[in-house]
């Protein structure tokens, strides 16, 4: 159940990046104003993060996951109904909206799964197993909202109605069918009367590194192919048209999903440390690759396309900057595991709270590709890539550095 509410999060949450394209075009804005959309999504982070874990250890799991479906609904919900208004004001609404209900699911599942693990390899495992379906659905948003566009000089919110009738339909599946499914309470059940702590989750270093670093890593993962999309979309940059350029971000959530299935395989015998210091630096270096490799050398890359059968594998003359920018999701595949488990690592019994706190820095994913393309916007697509660099240059200081506890005397 766990798994299947990961990938729910991915398909809601990746739908604003390639929405982007469509925004920019229907409301003639700039490129940081269309990703406008991935910011309200990810602000609500900031605002619910730490509610949403004070209602986890209310309320419990199951009671938190099924107020965040109805949210989530009527987030996708108020998208649609933006597109028969046509009206960013209330895109962007539902853009929030449905922010608020990722942030409640993300403050389930991740504590589950590393609580079903045991914690350590084992939970890191089950976060990565958990992200394989994650990136799953993540690599699907950008290639169908890339086939229902087709032409970006024509795209509009109602040309991409079909993928929110898919969310929505996700949606009422999966809350239908948590509400018969049994979960544990294992916060609830284990604290018969409430107790004065004195200490929280803030007075772990390594947590408030890792919080940073939560923060740091969402910013990345998303801007890496959401201004990717919007770079090879672009009539002066990548020139391809927006189905071809979907399927080629669509390709790196592909990766990650790649990774992930190779991080759950290894993550039982792999430390998180380790996973994360060899993707941290790997991805530096495909980044610095793609900045300064002119856009002019161009490469035949193999990528999922559409045929008149369906999907099927294919290439697409891409610059060669675009392959090694994709190649980074096979970097930030392994991240949020290993920086979630690395953070939480003897916390204990504040291990609930922190879960809350962490989906506050989420809301790195929506201001980091802000300021990555406003960058763009005064500069060029590939000079905006610096933001994510050092994004990577953080993770490798935490994973070396960071994420040793120095706590160890406050009782968990």
């Amino acid at each position: 159940m766990m798994i299947l509410l990961f990938g729910m999060i991915s398909f809601v949450t990746n739908l604003a990046a390639p929405m982007g394209v469509v925004l920019k075009n229907q409301f003639s804005v700039s490129n940081s104003l269309g990703m406008l959309g991935n910011f309200a999504n990810f602000l609500a982070y900031a605002v619910m993060g730490i509610p949403a874990g004070k209602l986890l250890e209310k309320i419990g799991y199951k009671k938190t996951a099924l107020i965040a479906i109805l949210v989530g609904f009527l987030g996708v919900l108020i998208q649609f109904f933006s597109g028969i208004a046509a009206s960013f004001a209330v895109y962007l609404l539902g853009a929030f909206v449905a922010g608020f209900s990722m942030c409640m699911l993300n403050t389930v599942v991740n504590p589950m799964l590393n609580t079903l693990g045991g914690a350590g390899k084992k939970g890191n495992q089950l976060i990565q197993v958990g992200g394989s379906f994650n990136s799953l659905m993540g690599t699907l948003v950008p290639i169908l909202v890339g086939m229902l566009v087709g032409e970006v000089t024509k795209a509009s919110i109602p040309d991409v109605n079909p993928v929110l009738f898919i969310a929505l339909g996700i949606f009422a599946m999966v809350g239908i069918v948590l509400y018969f499914v049994d979960i544990p309470e294992p916060h609830i059940t284990a604290k018969a009367a409430v107790e004065k702590l004195a200490h929280s989750a803030w007075s772990f270093r390594h947590f408030i590194l890792g919080a940073v670093g939560i923060f740091v890593y969402v910013g990345v993962e998303i801007g890496i192919p959401g201004t990717l999309n919007l770079f090879l979309a672009d009539p002066n940059a990548g020139g391809l048209d927006a189905t071809t350029a979907g399927f080629v971000a669509g390709t790196y959530w592909f990766l990650m999903l790649i990774g992930r299935f190779f991080g759950a395989s290894i993550g039982g015998k792999v430390s998180s440390k380790t996973m994360l210091i060899v993707a941290s630096f790997v991805g530096m270096v495909f980044v610095l690759l793609a900045m300064f490799l002119p856009t002019s050398i161009t490469i035949s890359m193999p990528l999922v396309q559409a045929k008149t059968a369906g999907l099927a594998f294919g290439t697409a003359n891409v610059p060669i900057s675009a392959m090694f920018l994709v190649l980074c999701g096979l970097c930030t595949s392994v991240m949020w595991g290993g920086i979630f488990n690395l953070a939480v690592e003897g916390l204990g019994k504040y291990v609930a709270a922190a879960s809350g706190i962490f989906m506050t820095m989420v809301v790195g994913g929506g201001i980091l590709p802000l300021v990555q393309n406003f960058v763009a916007d005064q500069s060029t697509y590939m000079v905006s890539y610096w933001v994510p660099f050092l994004g990577l240059a953080y993770l490798f200081y935490y994973a070396v550095i960071g994420s040793k506890n120095v706590n160890t005397d406050i009782p968990v």
